[in-house]
């Protein structure tokens, strides 16, 4: 078997992920799946950290939009995004992997506060760690979030899953001949406005010169084969 590629990442999961073909909530098979590839890819002997969205229950800026005060959804988001991290928790020591909840608010009954060298301490144990809560700040997307805690941990790199194959030049569910670019650097993706992650978490990255690869999740392997370094997805770099 090939080495891996990398020895420390962060992968990113949207709460949509977890839906599968529920209009809600959290589908059991698929956080299973999800659960084997990151089990099978802690085998390979990588660290592995993984921050969650809140998607699937409910999104800040959308519940701002309907009305309610912004800081207010914003902080029902980052509840939704520890729902999703004890759902993955759950999966992933069904399959006998040490795992950790980790959350940027004080829960402490059921999860652990985020204390970087705490984090860096179980991944070096070969824990998987659940990222929660966000930033813990209203305003503050889980991509910036996972940007964030990415460069706390010293992750070598941001693995963005998604339901597509990677970056395009046009979103490829709304436009069927949208093509996908295998490298792209920040500031071009910052420029043409591309749906990678959102401004601030790009910057970020860019300012510190952490890659980005996003791929999709939904074509089970993928994880597995970002890591051994193949040619998987779409590069986002200097």
């Amino acid at each position: 078997m090939s080495e891996p590629a990398f020895h420390r990442v962060l992968l990113k999961v949207s709460g949509e992920a977890l839906l599968g073909d529920r209009g809600f909530g959290v589908d059991p098979a698929i956080v299973t799946r999800i659960a084997q590839e990151l089990h099978d890819v802690r085998d390979l002997g990588v660290e592995v950290a993984v921050v969650v969205g809140g998607g699937n229950f409910i999104r800040g800026v959308s519940a701002s939009a309907l009305g309610v005060d912004r800081v207010v959804a914003d902080h029902m988001g980052m509840l939704a995004t520890i729902i999703n991290a004890l759902a993955l928790q759950d999966a992933l020591e069904r399959l006998g992997s040490h795992t950790r909840v980790v959350t940027a608010i004080d829960i402490r009954e059921i999860a652990e506060p985020f204390i970087r060298r705490r984090v860096i301490r179980h991944l070096e144990k070969g824990r998987i760690v659940v990222l929660a809560g966000g930033t813990g700040n209203p305003y503050f997307s889980t991509d910036t979030a996972a940007a964030l805690r990415a460069m706390e941990v010293r992750a070598e790199v941001i693995l963005k899953a998604t339901k597509v194959d990677g970056v395009f030049d046009a979103d490829p569910q709304k436009v069927p001949d949208a093509k996908m670019i295998s490298r792209i650097n920040y500031l071009e993706v910052l420029s043409r406005g591309l749906a990678v992650m959102d401004t601030t978490a790009i910057s970020l990255c860019m300012d510190n010169n952490l890659p980005i690869i996003v791929f999709n999740l939904n074509v089970p392997g993928n994880l597995k084969r970002v890591i051994l370094g193949e040619k998987v997805g779409s590069l986002v770099a200097r």
